[in-house]
């Protein structure tokens, strides 16, 4: 008996992992994946000697995925935690505290942007909770409007796009709130009679709990350990070209007959796989936009003297080609006590896929430039090393959720198979964990209930 997982990412490593667990020795895992690594876009390589992530390099800790998954993978020892350094925010020219009380950029108040803009803008971020909002219980829409109309376009361009930017390699204006920031979207339905109010009720109680953690190796670790203990067959350099039904369960070109399949492929590739068996979800699947991004990792001499944060968030609209610094040295206490100063550079914004297309050297020499402006020294890399994404990372525009409940919805009567990624429900590695692990549970209890008939 044999099942496919198609897509060698997060989402499809997790999902075979899962399904030995639950399916045992004797079934015939095979995981195709169309590059030639497995990982998608957590990548590790190293650099001046030693392993740096040059993807998703942080998780959110306060999730349970991952942590559970590290300790039964025998990983509890990789788990690190960043320093609790907070980011600066480079604007009109200078540097500038991240904010404190925001939701992702979004503030509570007025007194903690203070200095980040103008007179006019915190008077209008001051009074808001005094004008009337509109706002129709579980409507949508995204996050650019709602927060340019209340507070104005400087608090959108220089705390919310770069927080967004970070997580999502977009733009508020392409991602929608209530899949973005749902405790928000809550609030606003609840009847938050402002804005200021909506934030206030939906931001985090305090914690003393660390926001996030890492893997001391990197994610390299991680995705090893996966691909052992998930005992697949890994079949890499080549891509799933049709899914069809079978005269006895599915066939998949080029594995042949299965009893079941994960798709866990980035949106387009599972609209092209869908095509012929679920029309309306590859349709729904074909409308999620995806944004491209490119990396530069750079090893410093040990004592260049960089900021004490843990990076540098680049506002909208400002003459840099890079739309973030990282400072992975200050961020993470493991990383400091290398014999380098760890940075990476971070390129590309949906619509803007342009440093795709530069050469490395004209990317290395971008990273070096724009870095030396936000710190006012100068850098001179060791080494430096360059990842390009293309495609990496989907948008969660307004509609989202709708959007993806019925694309669920439309492959649930296909018995066997299942739908898993970083375009359903979250970007986030704990997510990707959690969404591998419910595509296993539906296409295991498929195949069981398959044998017993």
């Amino acid at each position: 008996m044999r099942i496919a997982v198609v897509g060698g990412g997060i989402s499809g490593l997790v999902a075979a992992y899962r399904l030995r667990q639950r399916l045992g020795d004797s079934v015939d895992i095979v995981v195709l994946e169309q590059s030639g690594r497995v990982g998608g876009v957590l990548h590790t390589r190293e650099l001046a000697g030693e392993p740096v992530d040059l993807g998703a390099e942080a998780f959110v800790g306060r999730r349970p995925e991952v942590i559970e998954l590290m300790g039964e993978l025998g990983l509890a020892d990789q788990l690190v935690r960043p320093a609790g350094k907070r980011p600066l925010i480079w604007a009109q020219g200078s540097a500038h505290p991240l904010p404190g009380r925001t939701l992702m950029g979004i503030p509570s108040d007025a007194e903690s942007l203070r200095g980040l803009v103008d007179d006019a803008t915190l008077d209008r971020v001051a009074t808001e909770a005094q004008r009337p909002l509109h706002w129709e219980p579980g409507s949508d829409v995204d996050v650019q409007t709602l927060v340019g109309d209340r507070f104005g376009r400087q608090v959108v361009e220089r705390s919310v796009d770069p927080l967004l930017g970070g997580v999502y390699a977009g733009i508020s204006a392409s991602i929608g709130v209530r899949a973005a920031l749902p405790t928000l979207a809550a609030a606003l339905d609840d009847g938050a009679a402002s804005l200021t109010e909506a934030v206030g009720a939906a931001m985090p109680a305090p914690s003393s709990a660390p926001v996030f953690g890492g893997l001391r190796d990197g994610y390299g670790a991680l995705l090893a350990a996966l691909a052992q203990a998930s005992g697949a067959r890994f079949v890499t350099t080549t891509a799933a070209t049709r899914i069809a039904r079978g005269p006895h369960g599915w066939v998949v070109d080029p594995v042949g007959a299965v009893e079941g399949v994960v798709i866990a492929t980035p949106a387009p590739v599972t609209a092209r796989l869908l095509h012929y068996v679920a029309p309306e979800a590859a349709r729904l699947a074909a409308g999620i936009e995806l944004s491209s991004s490119a990396l530069v990792a750079m090893a410093l001499p040990r004592d260049t003297a960089l900021p004490d944060n843990s990076g540098i968030l680049v506002a909208t609209g400002e003459p840099l080609r890079a739309k973030a610094f990282t400072l992975s040295s200050r961020k993470w206490p493991h990383l400091a006590e290398r014999d380098v100063a760890l940075v990476r550079a971070s390129f590309g914004r949906l619509g803007d896929d342009k440093p795709l297309s530069w050469t490395d050297d004209d990317l290395i020499a971008a990273a070096v430039a724009d870095l030396s402006t936000v710190t006012g020294i100068p850098i001179t890399p060791i080494e430096a090393v360059v990842q390009r994404w293309p495609g990496g990372l989907p948008q969660y525009a307004p509609g989202h959720t709708e959007r993806i409940a019925a694309l669920e919805s439309a492959v649930a009567p296909l018995d066997g198979i299942a739908v898993a990624g970083a375009y359903l429900h979250g970007v986030g590695v704990p997510a990707c964990v959690a969404s591998g692990t419910a595509a296993a549970a539906r296409v295991a209890t498929a195949y069981i209930a398959s044998t017993q008939r």
